[in-house]
């Protein structure tokens, strides 16, 4: 199992999301660190993936190859992360035939009704036991 994990800023949910998958899922699960930046890249690697890219050609390229994408919701929101997440990666990531966990925190002018606003650890938990179902590790 493939499983992206696609961050930008500073790549601080990214990182969490990864550490918490490389505690939780057998090393057979290959995590994958794409950044809209080399500084979210570069943390979400020291986070533990196996493997990381920049950019938006590199998220255009791997999404489809991706069984799971995760990260913030803002990932599927064009100009989102200050401008950081264009159109096309936007596209892919929504196009991709992945499962998409996403994680319900956004700083873009968007309210999610019918989500709970539990701490970003308490929603990397809830989607890293849906990876683990995914996976069979369970």
């Amino acid at each position: 199992m493939v499983v992206m994990v696609m961050d930008g800023q500073g790549g601080g949910i990214g990182s969490v999301v990864i550490k918490a998958l490389r505690s939780a899922v057998q090393e057979n699960v290959e995590i994958l660190a794409l950044g809209t930046n080399s500084a979210a890249t570069a943390r979400m690697m020291k986070a533990g993936a196996n493997r990381g890219a920049t950019g938006e050609n590199a998220i255009v390229q791997t999404s489809p190859k991706a069984d799971v994408i995760m990260g913030p919701l803002a990932v599927l929101m064009a100009h989102a992360m200050m401008g950081e997440v264009t159109p096309r990666m936007a596209e892919a990531i929504t196009m991709s035939n992945a499962k998409k966990i996403l994680i319900p925190l956004t700083q873009e002018k968007v309210t999610l009704v019918g989500i709970t606003a539990d701490p970003l650890p308490h929603l990397v938990e809830q989607a890293v036991r849906v990876v683990k179902e995914l996976a069979g590790h369970v």
